[in-house]
């Protein structure tokens, strides 16, 4: 199983990447920000053409271009081979481990923790949306309805996970092993029993270790990463890190 950062259009990484394996992978998991300017089925065709099984989340950046964006990425009927391979919101059974799936970010209109949430279901939105002042087109209301619908964390999404078991919770977002991320990933993973988390989002690559022994893998935009942290192949230069989040014990 080797998991896949933030791709933003550059699937020449990928395609590079693959084909300097010995042997192709079982199992390909996409962590999000694909930006599919076509249908993903297409532009997947070489991962699946190595009889590799594909699996994905959403990022933040997988609707910048509209509705078309996200219907590349999302709608069965432009997908029929990789609509299967959703993630987010559920847990499914990859290389014999439960991989549960969390696509998004937290947006300040439905939820950043600490802070409690505003929303916590999409049946709020509706009522939310319509209680924007009159500056506010219906255009631009039907913009962010669909924005936060789709690419927000939402605390329902989160609550049904939680509810569930699984060994590896692949998210967009980070934890709070970044200095960006969030500790209510890592509280997620826990209540699942998981013992990794891998991320994309932040276009590094690092592994870090809480004192429960929970592991959070990063993953640099573009680059191929399995499970134990093995590179398998680069992709984008990778962003700094920055200060290390105390109570982790980073490994590289």
């Amino acid at each position: 199983m080797i998991f896949v950062g933030d791709i933003h259009r550059r699937w020449e990484h990928v395609e590079r990447g693959l084909a300097r394996l010995d042997r192709p992978p079982e199992d390909v998991v996409l962590l999000g920000d694909m930006e599919c300017h076509q249908p993903l089925d297409a532009l997947v065709a070489p991962i699946l053409a190595t009889g590799a099984r594909l699996h994905w989340i959403h990022g933040n950046h997988d609707a910048d271009g509209g509705p078309e964006m996200w219907a590349n990425l999302a709608d069965p009927a432009l997908n029929p081979l990789t609509a299967a391979g959703a993630l987010h919101g559920r847990v499914a059974t990859i290389g014999g481990l439960r991989v549960a799936g969390l696509g998004g970010t937290f947006r300040a209109r439905v939820w950043v923790p600490p802070a409690p949430p505003r929303l916590h279901g999409r049946a709020e939105l509706d009522e939310d949306i319509a209680a924007l002042g009159p500056e506010w087109r219906p255009d631009a209301r039907a913009t962010l309805h669909a924005s936060l619908a789709t690419m927000a964390i939402w605390p329902e999404d989160v609550a049904a996970l939680a509810a569930q078991r699984a060994d590896i919770l692949v998210t967009h977002e980070a934890p709070s092993s970044h200095p960006a991320g969030i500790a209510v990933i890592e509280a997620l993973a826990r209540d699942m029993g998981a013992k990794l988390i891998v991320h994309g989002h932040h276009h590094i690559g690092y592994r870090a270790r809480a004192a429960d022994g929970l592991t959070v893998q990063g993953v640099g935009a573009a680059w191929g990463i399995d499970r134990h942290g093995v590179t398998h192949w680069t992709g984008e230069a990778e962003r700094w890190l920055g200060r290390k989040p105390a109570g982790w014990d980073f490994q590289n």
